[in-house]
């Protein structure tokens, strides 16, 4: 009797859900000559946390890095070999705006993947679990996003800075990434807003514009994006409590 078919290493499948991480920005607020992405956050460069936890994902097959074209070398060398990320399967050319980077990095995802998860270079805090619901959400719905409920009172302000009114917060969420989304869907998305010429500053928004529906999954505080000098300390503060979290555990 022929034994049945050896299913194939999933390492060698074709992948299910890639992972793209634009990391091409220029990062002007930060100050000083070094890219904030590549600054140093706990001893490694900003960008390394978010590829470590991509790289631990049990749900993520391939990472798609988007850096600028001069940092391609270095990346490779410093970021991927260097930390031995072994499912970034390219690191591409970044372009002006995040958006650019997006859909430059989307134009080599293989056309077999389901699921594209998009995830800023400067939010070095995300979490498997993070990753794991995020897709989960995408898979069911379509398209999904890291948020978190507004807080903070809200005032819509004039001009004159004079406050108008106080804005109910009850239905009001901040995106934060990961973000994911049928592989389709998204494709579909980026080439028509490059057709017209529409930007957005997330990809959901894209989605959003396109009239996909895209459900929200609560997310963590601590998620934050690394954009001033402050938040550095921020970041390093998080790290420490991490630390002793850890510890104790």
């Amino acid at each position: 009797m022929a034994l049945p078919p050896r299913s194939e290493p999933r390492s060698r499948q074709a992948p299910r859900t890639v992972a793209l991480v634009p990391a091409a920005g220029l990062g002007l607020r930060m100050g000083g000559s070094v890219r904030k992405q590549f600054r140093f956050l706990g001893g490694v460069p900003l960008v390394v946390h978010s590829l470590r936890i991509l790289q631990a994902s049990p749900v993520i097959d391939r990472i798609i890095l988007a850096v600028p074209q001069a940092d391609i070398a270095y990346c490779r060398a410093e970021i991927v070999d260097a930390h031995r990320f072994t499912k970034v399967a390219d690191v591409v050319a970044g372009g002006q705006e995040r958006q650019d980077s997006v859909r430059n990095a989307l134009a080599v995802v293989d056309e077999r993947v389901e699921i594209v998860l998009v995830h800023d270079a400067v939010r070095p805090f995300l979490t498997e679990s993070m990753v794991a619901n995020v897709v989960t959400a995408a898979r069911a719905t379509g398209a999904a996003i890291i948020a978190l409920p507004m807080r903070d009172t809200v005032k819509q302000v004039g001009e004159d800075r004079v406050i108008q009114r106080t804005v109910d917060r009850r239905p009001l969420w901040l995106a934060q990434t990961p973000q994911a989304f049928r592989r389709d869907w998204l494709q579909e998305a980026h080439r028509k807003a490059q057709a017209e010429g529409v930007t957005a500053t997330d990809d959901a928004s894209l989605l959003e514009w396109m009239g996909r529906p895209v459900t929200v999954v609560e997310g963590s505080g601590e998620n934050i994006k690394v954009t001033r000098p402050e938040d550095m300390v921020i970041g390093e503060a998080i790290l420490a409590s991490r630390q002793v979290t850890a510890e104790k555990g």
